[in-house]
């Protein structure tokens, strides 16, 4: 891994997802990192990107829609299959908004593959509540809501994609309104837009408290009906498909793992766009579903991409506290149920234990301060009161309101014994969404040829160091559509050679360890994933310090190396593969990638605060790039499985 810090006025530009190097005027490099020399350039987005940040190297779901993919699987297995090769002009990672969208549209011009981990709708766009921000109302404005996502990310946004993103938004929710997405409508029959911390304008297009699940529900439907599009459900993805080509690295597809059939699968394709979502389980309570464990972003890792920005994680400040629960639930949830941010933008109120309100005393703002604040806030008040939750108040509304624009929030806690038209609701920050990813020019382009990014698991520095409320969705369709035409000229002037499988080592199953070794591996394996877990909240959440995160990378690398040391141990090989191991790899190489980017980072930007730097610093107005890892002492997270055997 190579961790960096570099200030400089440079440019990457991603032309024919050609990857050209500028110089820069200084770096500094991290002590005991090595970076070969060619690449310690500084980087910037497409079409300029303040300067660069570099910084050492080393992945949403409900259930519907299951019959209509099993017996499309069927009709894969018998038309497509060659062996265990499958052939597709495009291959689309991840089933959420930004995979779907995508692929209806790259459909028209090919055959597509649409392999995701688990069902279809798991992904994090089914989880996503509050809605899709959009300039939709006449009183505002395209710059309003570009200001409004600069001063959230701490002015470490890429300003062009900031305004691209913004200027495009209104198209994409008309395009999903075509497609059959049916979102709220007010008394006068326009669309009814929310307001969420951070926004000076009501912008929020929504259904309800359950958005993600309602474009969720109409992208699929149109996706079933599309003759083009072939969806391969619990197919678990492992890694790229990378030759070089001079000194462009080049991505020819992926391969996977059927978790149903316990075999492995390879997608050739001409083009890949990953849309993997984020890594939230890097934490022990996160919104996410248990699907995001950072596969996408560690594959891309080890295939070579550019990494950006990962020392900033969102925390969401308002996730369901079980613990404050009337009656607790019986058993400990996957993921961490959100409370929405659109509570808070109706009127919710912040009280302590005590029932105090405490969000005035900490920002103008009160509870429509960006969620970094507010989660921030809430943190302070639980080291502060030695207390486990706080409470989010919106019963003094009106009841049909409440039940009208919550009612999935409202049903849950009502499960539990708790009306939020009487009472408050326990609340907690807890692990949320990655602004951090791939680094994607404005075409959602990166620096490995044929391989494009979408979504939560793409860094287009429209984020910068902290997302403002609801443009996740509204960047992954904007992305998504722009991703388009390069894919549809990078697949019309590239060629599938059917013979080339072959030049990849092929991924085993570790059936011959037997199943005594194997059900030992996995319990193991399940102990390292929670103790990672809490080495990360622990010294890698919300307020940071140098001492703290230097503790995590020393105690991180210390369990992996057992971790490692025990699985080859028991007979595991580096070709080996099954879905805990993959996933703890991931998991293991991604959170090195938070901790090496934050220790790089001398300042509190964003979702970034340490107690060692405390205040801004203009100097360090830079985004954070991790360099390729070198195959030199790399462990097994941070190695591609499949060494390129490519003449």
């Amino acid at each position: 891994m190579a961790t960096s810090v570099a200030s400089g006025s440079g440019r990457l530009h991603f032309k024919d997802t050609v990857y050209r190097r500028q110089g820069c005027r200084q770096a500094h490099w991290v002590q005991n990192i090595a970076v070969p020399r060619c690449m310690q350039k500084e980087l910037s987005w497409s079409h300029g990107v303040s300067k660069g940040l570099l910084a050492k190297k080393h992945n949403y779901f409900h259930p519907q829609i299951k019959e209509d993919c099993k017996q499309r699987r069927v009709v894969i297995k018998s038309c497509l299959r060659e062996g265990y090769n499958k052939y597709f002009d495009f291959a689309v990672i991840g089933s959420g908004i930004a995979g779907l969208r995508y692929a209806l549209e790259v459909a028209k011009h090919g055959t597509v593959a649409v392999i995701t981990k688990a069902e279809p709708h798991e992904s994090n766009t089914n989880y996503a509540q509050g809605g899709v921000s959009a300039v939709l109302c006449p009183s505002d404005s395209v710059e309003n809501h570009v200001q409004d996502t600069i001063i959230a990310g701490a002015y470490l946004c890429d300003e062009e994609t900031v305004r691209v993103v913004c200027t495009e938004g209104p198209d994409r929710i008309r395009e999903l309104i075509a497609m059959g997405a049916s979102f709220d409508h007010g008394e006068d029959g326009n669309l009814h837009l929310a307001r969420e911390g951070g926004h000076s304008h009501r912008r929020i297009v929504h259904a309800a408290d359950m958005t993600g699940r309602e474009i969720e529900r109409a992208l699929l439907e149109a996706v079933r009906k599309d003759p083009n599009i072939f969806v391969f459900e619990h197919h678990f993805a492992i890694d790229f498909l990378t030759s070089q080509d001079g000194s462009d690295t080049v991505c020819h597809g992926v391969d996977t793992l059927n978790t149903e059939t316990q075999e492995v699968v390879r997608f050739i394709s001409k083009v890949t766009l990953l849309a993997s979502g984020g890594a939230g389980h890097i934490y022990p309570s996160t919104t996410n579903p248990p699907v995001a464990t950072g596969d996408g972003m560690a594959m891309a890792h080890r295939a070579q991409a550019l990494i950006s920005n990962m020392e900033f994680v969102q925390f969401h400040p308002t996730a369901l506290a079980d613990v404050g629960l009337p009656i607790k639930p019986r058993e400990a949830r996957e993921n961490a149920f959100l409370i929405t941010e659109a509570v808070r933008g109706d009127g919710g109120i912040l009280y302590n234990l005590g029932m105090e309100r405490f969000m005035p005393f900490y920002d103008e703002r009160a509870e429509l301060a960006p969620r970094d604040v507010v989660a921030r806030s809430i943190d302070d008040q639980l080291k502060k009161r030695n207390e486990k939750y706080v409470l989010l108040d919106i019963s003094h509304k009106p009841k049909e309101n409440i039940l009208s624009h919550f009612p999935n929030i409202a049903a849950e806690c009502l499960r539990y014994g708790l009306d939020i038209t009487q009472q408050p609701i326990p609340v907690v920050p807890a692990a949320h969404y990655m602004c951090g990813g791939v680094r994607a020019g404005l075409q959602g382009e990166t620096n490995v040829r044929g391989l494009y990014v979408a979504g939560e698991v793409a860094c287009t520095g429209l984020h910068g160091a902290n997302r403002l409320a609801s443009n996740s969705l509204l960047e992954a369709l904007v992305f998504a559509r722009r991703a388009v035409q390069p894919s549809i000229d990078h697949m019309r002037s590239s060629q599938i050679d059917r013979g080339a499988s072959h030049s990849w080592s092929w991924p085993i199953m570790p059936k011959s360890l037997g199943d005594t070794v194997l059900n030992n591996i996995v319990r193991r394996t399940r102990e390292v994933r929670k103790e990672l877990q809490l080495i990360m909240w622990e010294y890698v959440g919300i307020v940071r310090s140098t001492t703290r995160l230097q503790m995590a990378e020393k105690r991180i690398g210390e369990l992996e190396l057992e971790w490692e040391t025990y699985l080859f141990q028991q007979g595991w090989e580096p070709t080996m593969v099954g879905i805990e191991a993959c996933e703890m790899r991931n998991l293991f190489c991604c959170s090195k990638l938070v901790v090496s980017s934050a220790l790089a980072r001398h300042e509190s930007r964003g979702l970034h605060y340490t107690v060692d730097f405390p205040h801004v610093e203009e100097s360090m107005r830079l985004p954070t790039v991790i360099f390729p890892c070198s195959p030199v002492n790399s462990t097994w997270s941070s190695r591609q499985l499949h060494r390129q055997q490519i003449c």
